[in-house]
């Protein structure tokens, strides 16, 4: 009787346990389903969204059309052609035209409405500004001093720059180089670049240049083969064909010139007549893409500083 008992408890437990597992086995079952249920669910959500935000980009990029004129700094001419050509890429349906004048040629176009931005490599002057100008600072440039590639000397102080292209300073000698006769080459009045270099030093309409080129270019191409030469050019656009030199010890870098250390700088200006908020669609498009992250990227890409 008692063995009957016993073996009558053991089949009840075992049938216990059997369906206790089976139970497990279903809710896991169920909680899995689930699981990739709302996982399912969640991705087409996501790639829903992400379909839903390419539209709206799809349609936007549809409904830019037409075209944007630049004129103004040739040292703008890098940042302004990828600028154009990654907007363009943009918004099939836009065109962006750029022309390399000189900075005050392309101030004196946009207010004369020849085109829509003036692009400048200096700060307005308070004469355009009152003229309805408006400065819209887009990066930060700055300005290499060079020589060719076979000068001694290495480093300048701002008083040695100074009096070299004032004409006090005339041989290499004088500021630790080779007993070699100076050439100075700058650009040409009206040059953005020119404007900011004498500004800065304080020596405007008072450079004794042997050479005045029309763009940034041209001064780099006549340093490089010119034994002598010193030369200022966008620091975006040196290559090893001509040497940089370091001034007060300070070398030309993104990192000196947002720490303020090196004294040769300015800004990279896309001008407007009147506010951006008063400006074309397309204009304005424009504008947004540049202050964009993706604006910050195409400028560091160019070798540019960002404003941010």
């Amino acid at each position: 009787m008692r063995k009957s008992i016993q073996k009558s408890m053991a089949v009840l437990g075992a049938a216990v346990l059997a369906f206790s597992m089976a139970g497990c086995s279903t809710g896991t079952a169920e909680t899995t389903a689930q699981t990739e249920t709302e996982a399912s669910e969640a991705e087409e959500t996501s790639a829903a969204a992400s379909e839903e935000a390419e539209t709206e980009a799809a349609e936007a990029a549809g409904d830019l059309s037409g075209s944007i004129t630049m004129a103004g700094s040739t040292s703008m001419e890098k940042f302004a052609n990828a600028l154009a050509e990654v907007f363009m890429e943009k918004y099939p349906n836009v065109t962006v035209q750029a022309e390399f004048t000189g900075s005050s040629a392309g101030i004196e176009a946009v207010l004369a409405g020849q085109c829509d931005i003036g692009n400048s490599s200096r700060s307005l002057k308070d004469e355009e500004k009152e003229k309805g100008a408006v400065e819209n600072i887009v990066a930060i440039d700055g300005i290499a001093v060079v020589t060719d590639p076979a000068n001694e000397a290495s480093d300048l102080t701002k008083q040695q720059l100074t009096d070299i292209y004032t004409g006090t300073v005339t041989n290499w000698s004088e500021v630790g180089g080779a007993d070699m006769p100076i050439v100075v080459v700058g650009r040409e009045a009206g040059s953005g670049t020119r404007g900011a270099f004498e500004e800065i030093l304080g020596i405007e309409d008072a450079c004794k240049y042997a050479n005045e080129l029309d763009s940034t270019g041209a001064v780099m191409a006549k340093v490089a083969s010119t034994p002598g030469a010193i030369g200022y050019i966008s620091l975006d656009v040196v290559d090893d064909t001509v040497k940089v030199l370091t001034l007060e010890g300070v070398e030309a870098n993104e990192e000196n010139i947002k720490a303020g250390d090196y004294f040769l700088s300015r800004p990279f200006v896309m001008a407007t007549n009147g506010e951006i908020s008063e400006q074309s669609e397309l204009v304005q498009a424009l504008f947004d893409f540049v202050y964009s992250e993706e604006g910050d990227e195409l400028v560091k890409s160019v070798g540019l500083i960002t404003t941010k």
